[in-house]
């Protein structure tokens, strides 16, 4: 019965105050396969926090590892000539998150805003057309909430990329979190409840993943 009650109330976005501090893995640029950054890259201090989608609809998980080193190739490609995948942070339809480039590099935009002192966070998916998964929000959460700690920036920063720039990123399902201001209360429940560690996974558990 208390396990239910727990789901119910998490479900009804109610964080208890006895929730403890979470642990998420990070599956490792190793892990995805990554290439290595083609410039040297630009140190940045992170001010605020930042969600992307990468606006190609995911329908089969498993493809994901291959969309995200997709993002890479097209990224450090000719077209863009950026020294590394945009963002520091993606998030698949499972809830997986995966290491983009170094946070404390600052991340790169095709847009006209600058992102210097933005934590990029890029859900893969196109959320102008498909709904945000569950397990990708509480991932969203808790990944914003261990970068609000982190960084020591207030979660009223979040912002979708469309808040700062023209353009339709990240859709208008994600962006409704944000407007609402559902995605912010969740990240300070978070905090409350104990905040979030990372750990990296690399090796046989992130092929697992």
């Amino acid at each position: 019965m208390r396990a239910l009650l727990m789901v119910a109330i998490t479900a009804a976005g109610l964080v208890p105050a006895e929730v403890e501090a979470r642990a998420i893995d990070v599956i490792c640029r190793a892990g995805w396969g990554a290439r290595r950054p083609t410039k040297t890259l630009v140190k940045h201090a992170i001010k605020r926090m930042t969600v992307h989608h990468s606006g190609a609809r995911l329908r089969d998980n498993r493809r994901a590892p291959r969309r995200i080193r997709g993002a890479q190739r097209y990224h450090q490609g000719r077209r863009k000539g950026w020294a590394d995948i945009a963002y520091h942070y993606l998030i698949d339809l499972a809830g997986n998150v995966y290491e983009g480039r170094p946070a404390w590099a600052r991340g790169d935009t095709g847009t006209n805003y600058d992102p210097t002192g933005h934590l990029l966070v890029c859900v893969v998916g196109d959320y102008g057309k498909q709904k945000v998964a569950p397990a990708q929000v509480a991932a969203l959460v808790d990944l914003l909430a261990w970068g609000a700690r982190r960084f020591k920036v207030s979660p009223a920063t979040i912002r979708g990329h469309s808040d700062h720039a023209a353009t339709s990123c990240p859709g208008r399902n994600l962006q409704r979190l944000i407007k609402s201001g559902a995605l912010r209360r969740r990240v300070e429940a978070r905090q409350k409840a104990g905040g979030v560690s990372l750990r990296l996974v690399c090796g046989a558990a992130a092929k697992r993943r």
